[in-house]
């Protein structure tokens, strides 16, 4: 992976220094090596910092065609691209270097912008060509590498991260109907936190010429209508699919001219990848797990068992509420997001012990929840919307039996009340109102009273999922879906590039450039799942059933059998005397949080006033309030952020 920025002028020259004050804000992505090219008009520039994982001698960007009139920076891996370029090759084009990169570039010369069907990965990537006049941007299909943007003075400014873009000159601003969205539990595909920055959504392009700038959709989900007439597979089928499909995705993930590693949790997903790839490596591989200091928190025996299961080097990372602490602010800064928990410190620090150790590549298994129903809130709504004919007292035993195995995801991911009276403009859309979105407006209530009079008053007239959905193809990509299916859709346009990836994934890992491959969201494991049947997902109370048969040859007894649990730090007002609450505590009381602009600062002192009598139930509730609360404080202080 590696960091890349671009700026495009219509009129006026470009600053050079503009851009290199971009690239070095950027060097955490690419230590490597950097480079730049601008134009001859200097209109048009390009800036690349790498980190070196394929064609280590040769792979230097921006990478052109033989004649010029092509350019292209490129963040992320193209899979199986050995294949793409013996083809280019015999169409007629030449290479320049042996890095997967340079496929895109060539298969853009063929295609233009149809090029994107033709590959396979996680990516970002930008061309400037010259014969048209255009500059042409996309974004992989899941937002697994982030790319920002923002017209500025007559420039359109592209990068890798927001505060690239701040570097290089943009105005740095908070965009108060975003925070006020995400606090509802939604940010629009598009959005960030930031005044006039802009994300490309995934699986989207852009193009921008001298007359104007478009977005177009390349890819989706395209889950099936209720009423289409799929394949006959059998059960065993599916399961034989998937165990093909992903291993093949895996195989690909693990081609790299640099040692490979895997990270491992308590769970099915990260045990499913290491076991497949333990089969394909000739020597054992190393895994990184996480040590927390609290045993409703810590899988690290979990991970154990599984590493000495498939033979693997296990690393355990002992992780305490004082590295927490002292490393919190530093993970916010490189996620640019808000986060809800004190895992986002805890994967940057796991991160940052994966390169101490040598590596710079390592697969995970996120997005397997996503398209296989992971989280306790998919089987809340399968359980509400997908009965089948079910019993309505089995139906209240399960959701009651659900709700008791997941006290964690209470208030957090599973909704306590099943009412959709404060929800009435997402009912008449879907016909049902998701359980996580149902959630997301329970905890908004809940931390009603600790927003400033002013903030409030600034959108209590607007409809915060009107404005959401107004964005979503609820027509061409909900409607006649199965109801677990439309959820899986939202939170994979909401929840899963904004939060899950990127605190939890890009930003966390390339704060200390390592690159995350992520086998699940391959989009050809995807286009699979989403052709199955949601009850291949959900089955009663067992989630990512048809995965779990795939995998069960391959993995111990207990992860076969375990039910999903989500990735959270033991919550810091567990712990009210050690330091990461006292971070909390002291920056939360601090004279400079009357300057963020959301909050009232004296009912935020009254509910820190109140956790010494709270039950241990709300205390793990209300972490995710304060913690969304010290990460706006950061991000305000440490981006200078415009009220």
């Amino acid at each position: 992976m590696c960091g890349i920025v671009g700026l495009f002028s219509k009129h006026k020259p470009i600053s050079e220094s503009s851009l290199r004050r971009g690239m070095d804000c950027l060097k955490h992505r690419g230590p490597d090596g950097q480079n730049f090219w601008i134009s001859g008009d200097q209109r048009v520039a390009l800036g690349h910092t790498r980190l070196s994982i394929i064609d280590l001698e040769n792979g230097e960007q921006p990478i052109t065609n033989r004649d010029e009139t092509l350019r292209i920076v490129v963040n992320g891996e193209f899979y199986d691209f050995e294949r793409v370029q013996r083809d280019l090759k015999r169409w007629g084009n030449e290479f320049k270097t042996n890095s997967d990169s340079e496929i895109a570039l060539h298969l853009y010369n063929e295609f233009g912008t149809q090029c994107l069907h033709h590959l396979r990965g996680e990516f970002a990537f930008i061309i400037w060509d010259e014969r048209h006049d255009l500059l042409f941007a996309a974004r992989d299909r899941f937002g697994i590498k982030p790319l920002y943007y923002t017209t500025y003075g007559d420039v359109l400014y592209l990068a890798s991260e927001v505060k690239a873009l701040f570097k290089a000159g943009v105005e740095a601003c908070w965009d108060h109907e975003s925070f006020w969205q995400f606090e509802h539990g939604l940010l629009a595909p598009g959005r960030t936190f930031f005044a006039n920055v802009h994300q490309l959504p995934p699986g989207y392009f852009l193009l921008a010429s001298r007359y104007g700038m478009q977005l177009h959709r390349y890819w989706d989900f395209n889950y099936p209508l209720i009423h289409d007439s799929l394949p006959q597979y059998t059960e065993d089928d599916y399961i034989e699919q998937l165990r093909h499909t992903l291993d093949e995705a895996i195989q690909l993930r693990l081609k790299a001219d640099v040692p490979v590693s895997f990270y491992l949790s308590g769970g099915l997903d990260s045990s499913t990848v290491l076991a497949m790839a333990a089969r394909h490596s000739p020597s054992p591989v190393t895994a990184f797990t996480i040590a927390f200091d609290h045993e409703g928190y810590n899988e690290e025996p979990l991970a154990r068992e599984m590493a000495a299961h498939t033979g693997a080097n296990l690393q355990t990372v002992p992780i305490v509420h004082s590295d927490l602490a002292e490393h919190f602010a530093d993970s916010i800064w490189h996620c640019e997001m808000l986060c809800i928990n004190g895992n986002t410190a805890a994967k940057y620090l796991l991160s940052r012990a994966v390169r101490d150790a040598g590596y710079k590549v390592l697969l995970t298994g996120e997005g397997s929840d996503e398209i296989f129903g992971g989280y306790a809130h998919f089987r809340q709504d399968m359980l509400l919307y997908n009965q089948q004919g079910q019993d309505e007292q089995t139906v209240k035993l399960l959701l009651e039996k659900l709700t008791l195995s997941n006290k964690a995801s209470v208030g957090l991911l599973l909704a306590k009340n099943n009412s959709s009276q404060a929800l009435s403009s997402i009912q008449p859309l879907l016909g049902f109102v998701p359980s996580w979105i149902q959630a997301s407006a329970e905890s908004y209530l809940t931390a009603l009273p600790l927003y400033s009079s002013e903030f409030i008053a600034q959108f209590s007239h607007k409809d915060a999922y009107r404005l959401f959905f107004n964005q979503i193809d609820v027509e061409g990509q909900l409607k006649g879906r199965e109801p677990v299916h439309q959820s899986l859709y939202l939170w994979s346009k909401t929840i899963l590039p904004n939060y899950l990836l990127r605190l939890l994934g890009d930003g966390v890992e390339m704060a200390h450039s390592i690159e995350g491959r992520l086998p699940f969201l391959d989009h050809k494991v995807v286009e699979l799942v989403c052709k199955m049947p949601a009850s291949l997902k959900i089955r009663g109370l067992t989630e990512k059933y048809v995965l779990r048969e795939a995998a069960k040859p391959l993995i111990t007894d207990t992860m076969y059998n375990r039910q999903k649990h989500p990735f959270l730090a033991p919550p810091s007002t567990l712990k009210r005397k050690e330091p990461l609450q006292q971070l909390v505590q002291d920056t939360l009381r601090s004279s400079g949080m009357s300057c963020l602009p959301f909050y009232n600062h004296a009912a935020v002192i009254r509910l820190l006033d109140e956790l010494p009598t709270m039950s241990e139930s709300q205390l793990t509730s209300i972490e995710t309030i304060l913690m969304k609360i010290l990460s706006a404080y950061i991000l305000q202080e440490r981006f200078g952020l415009v009220h």
